[in-house]
């Protein structure tokens, strides 16, 4: 999912709950405003701290480990799940060109 999809795909923005599976000295650098962190490694161990319900977008650096939780979110029963492709550095580069790359 690129940032300007969200605006077609299935997932509503009231709905829209943002994955942030990066580790804590990543999320120091920077974040997308209102995003949950649970970073990569302990994201099978709290999926019971989201809901089926809602729509999720996980998002990394660059893309690579929020394409993994997307798939493990999706084996684990999660429906509607995307990941944000180009990660962060594509936030900060066609959504908030303020936002520090790393």
């Amino acid at each position: 999912m690129t940032e300007k999809e969200n605006r077609s795909s299935d997932i509503e923005l009231p709905d829209l709950v943002i994955v942030d599976v990066r580790k804590a000295p990543e999320i120091q650098i920077c974040s997308i405003e209102a995003s949950s962190h649970i970073p990569l490694g302990e994201l099978a161990s709290r999926l019971s701290e989201l809901s089926s319900k809602s729509g999720l977008v996980t998002v990394c650096r660059t893309g690579v480990r929020s394409l993994q939780a997307a798939w493990l979110l999706k084996d684990a029963g999660f429906p509607r799940v995307r990941s944000l492709s180009g990660g962060i550095h594509a936030w900060s580069e066609h959504v908030d060109p303020s936002m520090p790359r790393y």
